[in-house]
């Protein structure tokens, strides 16, 4: 089984904060909401394109966040999928060019997760309370955006799949790092929505409540796939309570930023 870090830390980068974390050859965040140029609304850190910002003040937040990170000069490779709420896992194994482009195209067509496992090739993608996931392992990662629609697909899951084919390791080598987002007493839904989960996860209890942890079915869907219990850590950072720091759609009647997670292997 290979080495994990076990925690990840808030620092501040010339006023971009980021909750960070290295382990193997990737770097990893989730950004916060500060540190940026955008405004109103979208105050300041807007990681997201299709919120209605100004795209110069996008393209100058995703700069920051990339010098941030250390990786100012990977800023050309970016990938930033087209998020559906669908289940469609891409793997990227190449920087050339020409593979990016292509790779650019099929993500425009909608994309929720991608595995890598090139070099210096970031990966973001952004939210605004749907649970952010990153996975690390030896030799590539993985970022993943699960709402209500990924979690119940498993989408998690099957990125763990794919990273272990692409980067030929096992579940077990896997380190999974759960973002801020609605945590499971704040996020309440309908019942039928309940059922469903319950039919398909053994931690929800449609009869107990309408709070939906999404997290907990997170977890359980990973370690059915095979990751450790030991290597998920979740940093519980709620997107709602924690509004300053976090953009919040549903606290923030729906106009609001994104803050991201990304991932890169140097």
């Amino acid at each position: 089984m290979a080495a994990r870090a076990d925690n990840v830390s808030r620092v501040d980068h010339d006023g971009v904060t980021l909750v960070e974390g290295a382990t193997h050859d990737v770097r990893f965040a989730f950004t916060e909401r500060t540190g940026g140029v955008s405004e109103d609304a979208y105050s300041s850190l807007n990681l997201g394109s299709h919120v209605g910002d100004d795209p110069f003040a996008v393209q100058e937040n995703r700069r920051r966040v990339l010098e941030a990170m250390g990786i100012a000069e990977c800023e050309h490779n970016l990938l930033v999928p087209n998020q559906v709420h669908g289940d469609n896992v891409v793997t990227v194994t190449s920087n050339g060019a020409d593979d990016l482009e292509n790779i650019r195209e099929q993500i425009a067509e909608g994309c929720d997760a991608l595995v890598c496992t090139a070099h210096e090739v970031p990966v973001m993608l952004c939210f605004a309370d749907c649970v952010p996931v990153v996975l690390v392992a030896p030799g590539g990662f993985a970022v993943v955006h699960s709402g209500w629609k990924g979690t119940i697909a498993r989408i998690s899951a099957k990125a763990c799949q794919a990273l272990c084919e692409a980067a030929g390791c096992k579940p077990d080598d896997i380190s999974a790092y759960i973002g801020p987002h609605i945590l499971g007493d704040e996020y309440e839904v309908s019942q039928e929505l309940m059922d469903r989960f319950a039919s398909e996860f053994a931690c929800i209890d449609a009869a107990a409540s309408r709070m939906l942890d999404l997290s907990a079915a997170i977890r359980e869907a990973l370690m059915d796939a095979g990751v450790e219990a030991n290597g998920i850590v979740d940093t519980k950072l709620s997107t709602v309570r924690q509004n300053d720091r976090f953009y919040s759609y549903r606290n923030e009647g729906g106009t609001c930023g994104r803050h991201a997670a990304i991932g890169v292997m140097l």
